[in-house]
């Protein structure tokens, strides 16, 4: 299958999560509220299991992991967490197949990524499986193949979507700096060689068999690594870019990588102007001499991350919100 990713214009879609413990409701706004990439929400607030990292861990092939008082940590055998985080997975993926019936079009899942994952999630020692990089091919060999069942099953509950996966790597940045605290809090990790790290992603991202969007809200994403690995789309929160990121967002965009901005705030804030939460899409690409027909299907609209800490009604407005913005992107590129 190929990995390129083609939007169409004024595609909006979400982070991932968003708020309360309705599976039903939360497909309902994923497929209802967004433009061109309905998503599979993930919804932290049922507790642990059903957040990112504990969702991400029930996904992976012969390895467990329960709660700590001091967080996520490996076991020998599926505990009561495991068992859970997969039971939520299939109600919300009963409830996304419901409200998907005969629908055509891209259709994003979410899942952590393999280097957020290890920073995350401790082995039997107490410390970040980072810290052993036995370990870390552990797991993303695991996550791997857990991720390609998960796809599949995908495909099967809706026929007519393209399935795009999302990794989220909010740190990635700080693995690649060696700013990962030990558990003490005293020390921090050793920095993960990049070609280690671009080896991993590049592994999952070839297996995953469809086109992957590297996400991540912190600052300085590793744009030209991403691309390397084989990323086909980045997803970012436009706040956080620096003039040092322009270059590397050009290049992207020029190369025809898909790039989702994050540009509506993730938790409840006034919504007033659509065409005005993308002022600073606009005047990036125009400062950047990029053809400004192509701006509204080489940038998907998206909240500036996930919508896990918003009333119910913010996180629907602020979706359709970034459906309004994106078409204004089509409507007035300039």
């Amino acid at each position: 299958m190929s990995n390129d990713l083609h939007l169409p214009e004024a595609t909006a879609t979400g982070v991932g999560s968003l708020p309360g413990g309705d599976a039903r409701e939360a497909a309902r706004v994923a497929t209802e509220a967004t433009a061109g990439m309905a998503f599979l929400p993930e919804l932290p607030a049922r507790g642990p299991g059903a957040d990112m990292i504990g969702r991400s861990l029930g996904l992976l092939a012969e390895m467990y992991a329960r709660v700590e008082p001091s967080g996520w940590r490996f076991g020998d055998r599926p505990g009561r967490d495991s068992k859970r985080a997969r039971s939520w997975l299939r109600e919300d993926l009963d409830a996304l197949e419901e409200f998907t019936q005969g629908y055509q079009g891209l259709l994003k899942v979410q899942a952590v990524g393999p280097w957020t994952l290890a920073a995350s999630v401790e082995t039997r020692h107490g410390e970040a499986a980072l810290r052993d990089p036995g370990a870390c091919r552990d797991l993303a060999a695991s996550l791997t193949e857990g991720l390609t069942d998960h796809l599949a099953d995908v495909r099967r509950r809706v026929p007519g979507a393209d399935v795009v996966l999302q990794l989220d790597e909010p740190s990635l940045t700080a693995v690649l700096r060696g700013q990962i605290r030990t558990a003490s809090g005293y020390r921090t990790y050793r920095a993960v060689d990049r070609a280690v790290i671009e080896s991993a992603l590049r592994e999952l991202i070839t297996a995953a068999g469809v086109p992957v969007v590297v996400h991540s809200c912190a600052p300085d994403v590793p744009f030209p690594l991403l691309r390397r690995a084989g990323a086909a789309g980045i997803s970012f929160d436009l706040d956080l870019l620096t003039e040092s990121d322009w270059d590397d967002f050009g290049e992207a965009a020029e190369a025809g990588t898909a790039l989702f901005a994050g540009v509506v705030p993730g938790s409840d804030a006034p919504l007033s102007d659509p065409a005005g939460s993308v002022r600073g899409v606009r005047a990036l690409w125009r400062r950047l001499g990029l053809a400004p027909g192509a701006l509204g299907s080489s940038v998907a609209v998206t909240p500036s991350c996930g919508l896990a800490g918003a009333s119910p009604a913010y996180a629907r407005a602020a979706l359709v919100h970034c459906t309004k913005a994106a078409r204004s992107l089509v409507d007035n590129p300039e």
